[in-house]
């Protein structure tokens, strides 16, 4: 008996590197699902002739508008995690400002976008492992290079970045966040 719990402690201890190597791509596909639980669902929660709404008292001039924080998310996933495999992003991310394109204009289809980003970022990154993780590839944003780890992670830190900007527009509007409405 002892003998069988060193040879499968010693067999763990052997194995255990090559089942860490490939954990981290689950890890970061957690936290993007979590910007993206959180995210879709603030935006769904908006009602559709509220997505232009922008505040204006205060230090606002200039912001986006609900809508356009939306699609903005949905541009910048697009953007890493086609930067992240080496390719262009499969869908029209071109506008003004990272925006996406002026022809999303409807809820729907920013909800779509923003989904489908979604889904296009957990293709990208679920599969990392700790040495594709580490890996450069040239930044969307430059002339620099960046590890596809930190691509990653931008899709969650940029994500919630602006959730919380648009969690102030929603309360503005009298929209409590699905996140904060507690045990629905």
């Amino acid at each position: 008996m002892k003998t069988t719990l060193n040879v499968l402690l010693t067999l763990l201890a052997v194995a255990a590197p090559s089942l860490a190597a490939d954990s981290v791509g689950p890890t970061f596909d957690r936290a993007i699902k979590s910007a993206e639980s959180e995210v879709v669902s603030l935006v769904e929660a908006m009602p559709a002739d509220r997505f232009n709404f922008a505040p204006t008292q205060g230090e606002f001039k200039g912001v986006r508008t609900f809508g356009l924080q939306a699609r903005h998310i949905a541009t910048v996933i697009w953007e890493v995690a086609a930067a992240s495999n080496r390719e262009k992003p499969p869908v029209d991310i071109e506008g003004k400002d990272e925006n996406g394109p002026d022809s999303l204009r409807t809820k729907e289809q920013i909800v779509r976008y923003l989904k489908d980003a979604f889904a296009y970022a957990h293709k990208a990154f679920s599969g990392l492992t700790a040495e594709t993780e580490q890996q450069l590839v040239p930044s969307p944003f430059g002339n620099n290079q960046v590890t596809r780890g930190y691509l990653a992670a931008s899709v969650a830190w940029h994500s919630f970045d602006h959730y919380g900007q648009m969690v102030v527009y929603a309360r503005m509007n009298g929209i409590v966040p699905p996140a904060s409405r507690g045990g629905q």
